[in-house]
């Protein structure tokens, strides 16, 4: 495989716009390769779309809540000589998440193949546990396919893509559609479901998306679920320490306002404040329309970028213990096909919603006072541009709404135990500068997907790297971590601590 293209010229000093985990990621690998790096950040801390608040005197996470491939972060963190199990207390979740369905059954997604292969024999019988087997097999065959090749490698080209494993995935199905791949192997729905509906995290529904995007079910469902003591936003944190013992420079509430540019270089970064911070490259990692009017150009493409649906999210803390909530929950609603149609298409929140439920003081007591529970409800809702929505006006009688589903599905007087709440919609998605109003950034369409998604490199200009959701490799937490050592490669190169293992002790070279 050829090497990726790296910036030319000098590459001392990088400064790195934004401390969401892309930047931190890309942060440790800069500094394990030698290079000075400063961190422009808007907000007083880091975590970005994997932050952390107080809500009165509960602490909850802002954005992502499900963590998977924790190698990763320990990959990241390898680069100055310090591990995840070294900074932060860390327990895999079993079952990874349980879910609740309409006709009153439920199912617990168990990592552990024999536990698993237990479950579906107990709710659907020997058929599909033995489907589910031939399935987990196939799930594993793509992960391996597609984690260096495909997830884990920076592309100059379309043509990156040619080789032996573009065939191996070829005739895995990988490019037909997620649904009915799943159903080669389930023919009960509920199952069907449960492997098939993280496609909306890539912004595609289920018989739209990739059946390359099953690994994305691989993380969930066999990779295994984590849960970091503190929330999520302790991994950011943590990442931020080892950063700063490496010699990477905070500037917490501190904004970008444009780059300094002459000819085809930037030479520095200007603050809000109109300071002058001078640099040698620059890793930009805030949403693609942001960091475009950061570089002041509009990137010519032939199709305009289709943005993910969005998400409503009613963080509460409330009274009681709540103990028949796992820490995961995931509440399908009886509709399936024409919820993802109101969301992606007709632009109207979900009439018979599916919502994600998650309790992290099942795992973590000490982000609430005692006797009390943090949940936060998921309610996946289309975009701004697909459904402008009046959210300042609409938001309180949804969020109503989503109540009493919770109600008729078993929660009753959830609204009655609420001591305190916050309601975050897409306006405020909006609000904070993610474009269309979603946290969930560009879609996974095929041509968004792999070398056809927004390039990490910014044609035009030599010295500056892309790195977040928005560009390669995609949504989601594994991806964004990878982005930041992409970005570090296009300016370092080969990179020191690529491929270590992990505290799992996996080669982390891909996902």
């Amino acid at each position: 495989m050829v090497e990726a293209r790296t910036i030319p010229g000098r590459t001392d000093h990088v400064v790195i716009v934004g401390a969401g985990l892309s930047g931190l990621s890309a942060a440790l690998h800069l500094a394990g390769a030698g290079r000075e790096v400063t961190v422009l950040e808007s907000a007083p801390g880091p975590g970005g779309r994997a932050g952390r608040e107080r809500m009165g005197d509960y602490t909850i996470d802002t954005g992502a809540s499900v963590l998977t491939m924790p190698e990763l972060i320990d990959e990241a963190l390898a680069a100055v000589g310090t591990s995840l199990e070294a900074e932060v207390a860390l327990t895999q979740l079993h079952p990874a998440y349980r879910a609740r369905f309409a006709d009153g059954s439920a199912i617990a997604v168990h990592t552990d193949a024999a536990a698993m292969e237990d479950e579906v024999r107990r709710v659907a019988g020997p058929k599909e546990a033995a489907g589910y087997r031939r399935l987990r097999a196939w799930l594993n065959d793509l992960y391996r396919v597609q984690r260096d090749r495909f997830i884990g490698a920076n592309f100059d080209s379309p043509f990156d893509l040619v080789g032996p494993d573009l065939v191996k995935l070829a005739a895995l199905g990988g490019f037909g559609k997620l649904g009915p791949a799943v159903g080669r192997f389930l023919s009960d729905q509920r199952l069907q479901r449960l492997f098939s509906f993280q496609s909306l995290y890539a912004g595609v529904p289920p018989s739209r998306a990739l059946a390359a995007y099953a690994v994305i079910a691989y993380m969930y469902t066999v990779a295994g679920v984590y849960f970091p003591h503190g929330g999520v936003g302790a991994v950011a944190q943590a990442m931020a320490d080892a950063a700063g013992r490496a010699g990477v420079r905070f500037r917490y509430s501190t904004s970008a306002a444009w780059l300094e540019r002459v000819g085809s270089r930037v030479g520095a970064v200007r603050t809000t404040a109109g300071e002058r911070v001078a640099c040698d490259a620059v890793v930009l990692t805030a949403d693609l329309p942001a960091a475009y009017r950061l570089l002041g150009i509009t990137p010519r493409r032939p199709l305009a970028l289709r943005y993910s649906p969005s998400a409503v999210v009613l963080h509460t803390g409330v009274r009681g213990d709540w103990s028949d909530l796992g820490h995961h929950t995931i509440s399908f609603g009886a509709a399936w096909k024409r919820t993802f149609d109101e969301i992606t298409r007709r632009g109207t929140p979900m009439s018979d919603p599916s919502l994600l439920i998650t309790r992290p003081t099942a795992t973590d007591p000490g982000l609430a006072p005692e006797g009390r529970q943090q949940i936060s409800v998921l309610a996946p809702c289309p975009n701004l541009r697909t459904g402008p929505i009046d959210w300042r006006r609409v938001g309180p009688a949804y969020r109503d709404e989503v109540v009493r589903v919770l109600h008729d599905r078993g929660l009753t007087g959830f609204d009655d135990a609420i001591e305190v709440q916050r309601l975050v919609t897409p306006a405020d998605w909006a609000a904070a500068g993610l474009a269309e109003g979603t946290p969930f950034s560009v879609a996974h369409t095929f041509a968004q997907t792999g070398p056809f998604r927004p390039r990490n490199l910014v044609p035009g200009v030599d010295n500056v790297v892309l790195a977040g959701c928005g560009t390669t490799p995609g949504v989601g937490i594994p991806p964004v971590v990878i982005s930041g050592r992409l970005a570090a490669q296009r300016v370092a190169g080969r990179l020191p601590s690529a491929g270590k293992a992990g505290r799992h002790g996996k080669s982390v070279s891909g996902l």
